[in-house]
């Protein structure tokens, strides 16, 4: 692989440390069915996957009630939740250095695109970023499977880093996507793109092992020394 030019990321558990917002919210929402659980860790298997699919994996829901659970969930995280997060230590320096030598910058996120915007805008990040792409807010309320969520936001993220920068076919030799668990591995994959797994985040090496992650790094300076090797 020749110099970097492109890299997607990953939202939660790569750039932003979000399982606050994200856990205190599946917890509102598992309230409404009569299911305390007052242990917030136990729900950041929650931070990445699509929510239906976290539901009905952890909890048995049906279709119905993996609706009704992420209208809860939608209830409390909309105005209070989003917010609950930070990015992680050294992401914007990340950001800027990418950004100012050139490698286009783009957010592929499964979590539904007008939160992703909001966050990114929130903390001042966005401004780094030529794309921003979550997915469609709909798809929570239809049996869309993680992988192919993830699929379908990488797709959409490398067309529109590819119209941003006037290519007609985007060099996906010269593309990475980053994130924290094994469906941003797979989506990265399925695009054809150098697939890069954080352990920072919210999944564990041996699940980014197993989903045959391209890279595995420990720290955000990894990460960076990695994306800016050959940079002058």
């Amino acid at each position: 692989m020749g110099k970097i030019r492109y890299a997607l990321f990953d939202l939660d558990g790569t750039l932003s440390e979000s399982a606050p917002g994200i856990t205190k919210s599946v917890q509102y929402a598992l309230r409404h069915f009569g299911i305390e659980e007052p242990d917030l860790k136990k729900l950041e298997t929650f931070v990445g996957p699509p929510l239906r699919d976290e539901f009905h994996r952890r909890y048995g829901f049906d279709d119905a009630q993996c609706t009704a659970a992420v209208e809860k969930y939608r209830e409390r995280y909309r105005n209070i939740g989003i917010f609950e997060c930070e990015m992680y230590e050294g992401i914007y320096e990340l950001s800027k250095a990418c950004s100012g030598k050139g490698i286009h910058l783009a957010v592929a996120s499964s979590k539904p695109e007008e939160f992703v915007v909001r966050i990114m805008e929130h903390f001042g990040i966005a401004q780094y970023f030529d794309v921003i792409c979550g997915a469609r807010m709909e798809d929570d309320h239809h049996n869309i499977s993680g992988v192919d969520s993830k699929e379908y936001v990488v797709r959409k993220a490398l067309q529109a880093l590819s119209d941003a920068d006037g290519a007609v076919i985007l060099d996906r030799d010269n593309a990475v996507m980053v994130g924290d668990r094994d469906l941003d591995i797979y989506g990265a994959i399925r695009n054809g793109v150098t697939s890069v797994g954080v352990t920072f985040g919210y999944g564990t090496r041996q699940e980014l092992e197993e989903a045959k992650a391209d890279h595995i790094f420990d720290t955000v300076q990894e990460l960076s020394d990695y994306l800016l090797a050959g940079e002058s």
